[in-house]
């Protein structure tokens, strides 16, 4: 099955998106797959140093690697993987910052191409650099779940007002 490009402007991917756990078996797309990646790849960086690397895996073997986290069960089921590894030696301040700016963009993109996503944090970062071969000098920040849901949308999540998280010229709260 071919995917057909979902069109939707950005605030409507950032609202439509949700965590996906349940996946269908229905492979992505390589092209949506590498506009994906496009996301990530032209995401701004401290300095521009661009400290990724990103691991596309789709192998069920090695996916089933992943999943000893205490939330990361379904790995084993979503068709595709992203690891997302920040190089500690080029950016040893920013790497976690700057690989989160582009793996969110990657989530964004996913929404947009019709796809579901899951931020991944639970994981054992020494089992899956064993699994995925990461060097010692990139750290595992975070790990995105890819592919067609199958779960239907539960609606509008809950979420704060803007006047309960902004304040204008001085922090106010309250």
């Amino acid at each position: 099955m071919t995917l057909s490009v979902v069109h939707m402007d950005v605030l409507d991917a950032i609202k439509n998106r949700r965590s996906v756990r349940k996946y269908s078996a229905e492979a992505v797309p390589e092209d949506a797959l590498m506009r994906v990646l496009e996301a990530g790849r032209i995401a701004p960086s401290a300095n521009n140093l661009q400290p990724w690397h990103f691991v596309v895996v789709r192998d069920p073997g090695t996916r089933k690697k992943l999943t000893g986290g205490k939330y990361a069960k379904f790995l084993e089921e979503c068709p595709v993987v992203i690891a997302g590894c920040g190089d500690t030696k080029k950016s040893p301040e920013w790497h976690v910052v700057d690989v989160t700016i582009a793996l969110q963009n990657m989530v964004t993109q996913a929404t947009a191409e019709g796809l579901g996503t899951c931020w991944i944090g639970s994981f054992d970062e020494k089992e899956v650099k064993d699994a995925l071969g990461v060097p010692d000098d990139f750290s595992v920040v975070a790990m995105l779940t890819l592919g067609h849901s199958k779960e239907k949308a539960r609606g509008e999540r809950r979420t704060k007002a803007i006047d309960e998280i902004t304040s204008r010229d001085r922090f106010a709260k309250g």
